[in-house]
């Protein structure tokens, strides 16, 4: 056992899952990392110790299949195989093909699309609607989509997939979250091999096609598109609406450089807000000696609130100057989409509040209830 700072914080407590931010600053004033008993892992609340961890290579992503591994085959097949679970060299060479397909242009390409969904999602909504469901949801899935090929008509089975596969990240799964995570990795494998095949009967311009002609086996090309569309839609929808909440609950509005807004969103409710490690071998951070197959949880919500890299950092600045955020995290990790999400962010923010500047909350937003992936799934509003 540890001896060192310890903490009881409790992550699945449902106040702290409304507003996990006053327990982090207590936390944080107390100690940069903490022993977790409950996790068995160490809890990084700084900005100084999340960003020195996912810096140093002695601490990297080890992924386990999750156990009973036969019935979890499905699901353990996307996450041994993609970017996210693996270090280099492994990492380098999964994520390698992937950032070349990016490179190519294809976000910028897709500026005038997202411009266009967003017109015509608000056009659909008229004058009261449903923020989440009618607006910031759609618009990142069927960007995503597009990006990587997958048709349009499978919009909602992307979505409820998604949502299906990233419950599993939080604390103590139940066994129906897991019988749907399961199911759900099943079906969404079984559509990108069939896209996989078509492609390489007829190569269009998007990133499956991309993938498919590259080293990567055919696991490893399923795992990255589905990490993308995972990741690609599930931080934007999930940051437009913690960002439009804080905005319109306390009367803002984006400032004149809406990319300033953007970054402020990002880092003022972040919609990761943990991602773990683990020492590969002895390692100090913060003072805090952490042993060799030990895990470290960093708090990406709680660095992005420390007033020691922050001012105000519990006030929402619209066109905040700095902001040093981890949101997209840091190091070889660092999120291969952001761009994307910067894109289809900053002009789905734009959009919104040109077309109806006098956008206001009409009941109270209804959170998705989860710690890990923080988001709201519905924000009624009205122009």
């Amino acid at each position: 056992m540890p001896s060192a700072p310890t903490t009881s914080i409790d992550l699945t407590d449902d106040d702290l899952v409304v507003d996990p931010y006053p327990r982090f600053a207590a936390e944080r004033s107390a100690h940069e990392v903490a022993w977790h008993e409950p996790s068995q892992s160490w809890l990084a609340f700084s900005h100084r110790a999340v960003s020195a961890i996912q810096r140093d290579r002695r601490l990297g992503r080890v992924w386990r299949d999750r156990e009973p591994a036969a019935y979890l085959e499905p699901f353990n097949l996307l996450h041994r195989n993609q970017m996210m679970e693996n270090e280099p060299p492994v990492h380098t060479r999964l994520r390698r093909p992937v950032a070349a397909a990016f490179a190519r242009g294809h976000v910028e390409r897709l500026r005038p699309r997202v411009r266009e969904l967003a017109a015509s999602l608000l056009d659909e909504a008229g004058a009261a609607f449903d923020l989440v469901h009618d607006y910031a949801e759609p618009l990142p899935v069927l960007v995503i989509a597009e990006l990587l090929g997958v048709p349009a008509t499978h919009a909602d089975d992307l979505r409820a997939w998604s949502q299906a596969i990233v419950r599993m990240y939080e604390p103590d799964p139940t066994p129906g979250v897991i019988d749907a995570a399961v199911a759900a990795s099943g079906d969404f494998a079984s559509l990108v091999r069939d896209l996989m095949t078509h492609r390489r009967a007829r190569p269009a311009d998007d990133l499956i096609t991309d993938l498919v002609a590259t080293e990567l086996s055919d696991d490893e090309v399923v795992a990255s598109v589905v990490l993308l569309l995972n990741a690609g839609h599930e931080a934007s929808v999930n940051v437009f609406g913690n960002g439009a909440v804080a905005m319109l609950g306390r009367g803002l509005r984006p400032a004149e450089d809406v990319t300033a807004t953007v970054e402020e969103m990002l880092r003022f409710d972040s919609a990761l807000q943990l991602f773990e490690r683990t020492a590969l071998e002895d390692v100090e951070v913060a003072g805090v000696r952490v042993g060799a197959g030990e895990k470290v949880a960093v708090l990406l919500g709680s660095a992005n609130r420390d007033p020691a890299v922050f001012e105000t950092p519990d006030e929402f600045v619209p066109d905040r100057a700095r902001n040093p955020h981890v949101a997209f995290g840091v190091g070889v990790h660092f999120c291969l989409g952001a761009p994307l999400a910067r894109m289809e962010l900053a002009e789905s923010v734009a959009a919104l509040w040109d077309r109806l500047p006098d956008l206001r909350l009409t009941g109270e937003p209804v959170s998705r209830g989860t710690f890990v992936l923080r988001g709201h799934v519905s924000v009624p509003v009205e122009g």
